[in-house]
């Protein structure tokens, strides 16, 4: 059994209100992250998406920040992170980030019209973040050639209302305090 799936099905759930939520290395930083596991979700990452002609590795802060660094080691890719802190340079793009418990101002520095960018993050759910900044980049003038999502929640979001096509590496669903896999191949 690959170590993704193993994890997701040995993650402890947590409750917020009514909604049962599982914590894991990759989307929360705990239970400790095994390298074995991140080794394994970059190696599939690269072997899924599209990298010949990317330009930038683009992630949302914070927990995309790992799994990006890691793909931006293995290919040379350089990496961008988007901030949710305004730093005022020349170029700067605001975005509005929207999930389901959440909303702020998110930043994104040094992507440029005519770039081509990979779009990483660790977990795509209500979809409004990686909507959200699907949106900013193409509002720049530049072109995403992929957006990757590790773990994919189970149901709608926003992207499928989009002209964005997404990826992922493994879907679930959180059902009577387990995890559920749902695809063990991702996608949308």
């Amino acid at each position: 059994m690959d170590k993704l799936r193993r994890s997701l099905l040995d993650a402890p759930i947590i409750e917020k209100g009514e909604y049962q939520y599982f914590v894991h290395p990759v989307s929360d930083g705990v239970p400790t992250l095994d390298p074995g596991l991140l080794r394994e979700i970059v190696i599939r990452i690269c072997r899924k998406v599209e990298l010949e002609d990317v330009d930038k590795i683009v992630t949302p802060a914070a927990m995309g920040i790992h799994i990006s660094t890691s793909v931006s080691l293995m290919t040379d890719i350089p990496m961008v992170v988007i901030r949710k802190r305004q730093y005022g340079l020349e170029g700067e793009i605001s975005l509005s980030q929207q999930t389901g418990y959440s909303e702020s101002e998110m930043y994104i520095n040094d992507v440029h019209e005519g770039d081509t960018v990979l779009i990483i993050d660790d977990v795509l759910s209500t979809g409004g973040t990686l909507s959200a900044i699907c949106e900013a980049i193409d509002s720049i003038g530049a072109e995403v050639s992929d957006v990757m999502a590790v773990i994919k929640k189970a149901g709608d979001n926003e992207l499928d209302d989009t002209e964005y096509d997404y990826k992922s590496l493994i879907n679930v669903t959180v059902e009577d305090g387990k995890v559920i896999i749902v695809d063990e191949h991702g996608d949308g």
